[in-house]
């Protein structure tokens, strides 16, 4: 398969959108995926599967898409959507070897909704010699078996879109969100009008909030770390780490 040279992007607002909305167990795995890593199989298009080939083939990366289903094959063709994409049985061992997809850097098992099929593939898949498989699952059990039969990172796409449309309507301030565990959070959030022209110090984020300020900026630009005569300004976001409860707070 052809390697794309095509670099992404490099826009540092969009990376640190990216990490919130994975969960704490993809940092480690992340932090291992080779940096020259340019080829990823996605098995299974429905609309999760399209969305992460279209996505990363946007992107510059050559992305083989394959699904049992001719027509979401076709339609994946059609539109344009991937390097290439090929209609196979992937629970059959031999058709992901003859289709390439056992060669590839990376794995996404996009077939959540089909727990057999799901389970036997991300097995097939790890066992082949793939170093790195994603899945998706449809619950916490069917998560659990994914990560025993070799997921290196298992997502539930449904549970984080719920998560991120709650906080939408109830916390509108709340830009983005990355969770850490059950009770701590880093999240993106609008500048308050009432620290408009103060400095963080003037604030004190940690002592009336019990929060730490990561960076602060806007789409085009993040200053990390900001001094404490860092000036705030409306229209402006910033990010914090903190409990869920102080962030509610803030």
């Amino acid at each position: 398969m052809a390697i794309n040279n095509q670099q992404p992007s490099n826009n540092s607002n969009q990376r640190f959108k990216n990490i919130f909305s994975l969960d704490l167990s993809s940092l480690k795995f992340l932090n291992n995926l080779r940096k020259e890593s340019r080829q990823f199989g996605v098995i299974g298009l429905g609309r999760f599967g399209r969305a992460v080939c279209e996505t990363l083939y946007n992107m510059g990366y050559d992305v083989l898409g394959v699904d049992v289903d001719e027509k979401l094959v076709a339609q994946a063709l059609t539109d344009k959507i991937a390097s290439s994409a090929i209609r196979l049985d992937c629970t059959e061992v031999s058709a992901l070897k003859e289709a390439g997809i056992l060669e590839l850097d990376t794995v996404i098992v996009a077939i959540g909704n089909y727990l057999e099929e799901s389970i036997i593939t991300t097995l097939n898949v790890k066992e082949a010699g793939v170093k790195y498989i994603v899945a998706k699952a449809s619950s916490t059990t069917h998560g659990k078996l994914l990560k025993k039969v070799g997921a290196d990172l298992v997502v539930y796409p449904e549970h984080q879109a719920g998560c991120e449309l709650a906080y939408t309507l109830t916390k509108p301030g709340i830009l983005d969100r990355f969770e850490l565990d059950p009770d701590n959070s880093i999240v993106e959030v609008s500048i308050p009008p009432e620290f408009d022209s103060k400095t963080l110090a003037e604030v004190k984020l940690r002592s009336h909030y019990g929060l730490n300020v990561l960076a602060v900026g806007n789409d085009d630009k993040f200053i990390i770390n900001p001094p404490p005569n860092y000036v705030l300004t409306k229209g402006l976001s910033m990010v914090v780490i903190g409990s869920n409860k102080d962030i509610n707070k803030l």
